[in-house]
């Protein structure tokens, strides 16, 4: 069972209430008591072990230390001393720490007393992160959403059951968090335990089978996560009977791990997305009919999800390519064989197809394509999916100069704004290199925005002014050359 986690400032004292009341409960034969102490107690843990068996203060006390994984009293009386000469831990680390832990009350004081500084600086370490966008009274709603589950008596009652080490939910949720963790040796173990473990599913709203954590992607942010061995994890998963194609309701109704696999960020930080993939498709993994179009679709779910890497993986197998995936992936070949001489698409190629590959050519740089697809009738002004983002947005987003130029010589418009933030191309590019985006400080930016103001694109002051203290304000102020290029005086 994983170790409990510590708040962000323990106090020894409460944990020494803590021990004595679990020696009365212990005492007066309560069974909550007597499960954690036969849990954790090495002396104890026979199913024989009863209230009338030797137990005092200082084992409760032990107790209390191997639940939160220190093996003494003492060792863990150290850590609490260590943390608390520590230094602060921030609002942001806090408030993940309070919905892991499932604390509303604590989550309650964080959203009154730093409500404004959580929802306008985001420092979460959650891939999509807690994004605390309710008031106080809210604290359980969001909680209950960051779990899964559709409200908070439903969450509370999954937190009830899973207390108990020995139930269903509990094992579920540990050998979860050994997959995410990359504890092979405590899975393995569970697995061995309880082999119909491997083929159970959650009770979040997912249904998630425990392979699917492989595919860190989906399911709860904080297990969001590849470790290095995360190959070795599918493997022990998978020999133990996993199915491999198994599907889960992350984003749809067939969210198998390949898919969830391809799509996530997490296994290209990790170094591991090729091997993974790799190692699915070896153990059986299929692409939904494993027709052209289900290829096509993935890839271009690849593609939606900003993953590349995975997109062209995946084209190196698949048996065929729609007009939108070859446009993402810089397939020059298969995009002109999808218009005829005069400029019509040839079926099975769609509009929708065209437009949407259009944007992927954008963001990905594929300048060719870009150019083949305007000179094939594509409006070069045209807003694309999910933002209304034009595909002068994502060339200054991804600082592909050449795009950038392709785009603006047929006369992109400069200042059209995009649907969901209302920011303009220059906005987008300021923002990417200023820390929100794919390559911060990269040094093309700088160019990226020289070209955008020479044609004609108009810096929002108040913006630029909103922006103060910000790390893009501040990044403003330190860069003299970006400043230069956006005609700003001295900071």
């Amino acid at each position: 069972m994983p170790a409990r986690a510590l708040p962000d400032r323990p106090d020894l004292d409460q944990y020494r209430k803590q021990a004595k009341g679990l020696l009365r409960a212990w005492r007066g034969g309560d069974p909550e008591a007597i499960a954690r102490i036969t849990t954790h107690h090495p002396r104890l843990r026979s199913r024989g072990a009863s209230p009338d068996a030797a137990f005092r203060l200082a084992d409760a006390q032990l107790v209390i230390a191997r639940e939160h994984g220190d093996d003494s009293w003492t060792a863990f009386a150290a850590r609490i001393a260590a943390i608390a000469g520590a230094r602060p831990v921030s609002p942001w680390k806090r408030a993940e720490d309070a919905v892991v832990r499932g604390d509303a009350e604590t989550l309650a004081a964080l959203l009154r007393d730093h409500g404004d500084a959580l929802r306008v600086q985001r420092e979460s370490t959650w891939s999509g992160g807690l994004a605390p966008s309710y008031p106080e009274r809210e604290a359980r709603a969001i909680i209950a959403r960051e779990h899964f589950f559709a409200s908070w008596d439903a969450f509370t009652a999954f937190a009830a059951a899973r207390r108990d080490p020995r139930s269903p939910m509990a094992r579920f949720e540990a050998a979860a968090d050994a997959i995410v963790g990359g504890d092979l040796e405590t899975l393995a173990r569970l697995l061995r335990e309880d082999p119909v473990l491997v083929r159970a599913r959650s009770a979040r709203r997912h249904h998630a089978t425990l392979l699917h954590y492989v595919g860190s992607n989906g399911v709860e942010g904080f297990r969001q996560r590849a470790p290095k061995n995360v190959v070795a994890i599918a493997a022990a998963l998978l020999d133990a009977g996993a199915d491999v194609n198994a599907a889960a309701q992350m984003y749809g109704e067939r969210d198998t791990t390949l898919y969830l696999a391809a799509t996530s960020i997490h296994p290209v930080h990790a170094g591991v997305l090729e091997p993974l993939l790799t190692f699915l498709f070896e153990r059986g993994a299929r692409v939904g009919d494993d027709s052209g179009t289900a290829w096509s679709a993935l890839i271009n779910a690849c593609h939606a999800n900003g993953r590349p890497a995975a997109a062209g993986f995946l084209a190196a197998r698949a048996p065929a390519l729609d007009l939108e995936a070859a446009a993402g992936l810089g397939r020059l070949d298969l995009v002109a064989a999808s218009f005829e001489p005069d400029g019509r698409l040839k079926p099975p190629a769609t509009e929708q197809q065209r437009n949407d590959g259009f944007m992927w050519a954008c963001e990905y740089g594929q300048t060719k394509v870009v150019s083949l697809l305007l000179a094939n009738g594509m409006p070069v002004g045209a807003k694309g999916r999910p933002n209304g983002q034009t595909g002068l947005h994502w060339a200054a987003w991804e600082a592909h100069v050449d795009t950038l130029q392709t785009l603006l010589d047929a006369g992109a418009p400069v200042d059209t704004r995009d649907d969901t933030y209302g920011g303009t191309a220059l906005g987008w590019a300021l923002y990417a290199w200023g820390g929100g985006g794919p390559h911060p400080g990269d040094a093309r930016y700088h160019e990226i925005v020289r070209r955008l103001m020479a044609a004609g694109a108009t810096v929002d002051q108040e913006w630029i002014g909103r922006n103060e203290g910000t790390p893009l304000g501040e990044a403003l102020r330190r860069d003299a050359r970006m400043r230069a290029a956006l005609s700003l005086g001295p900071p």
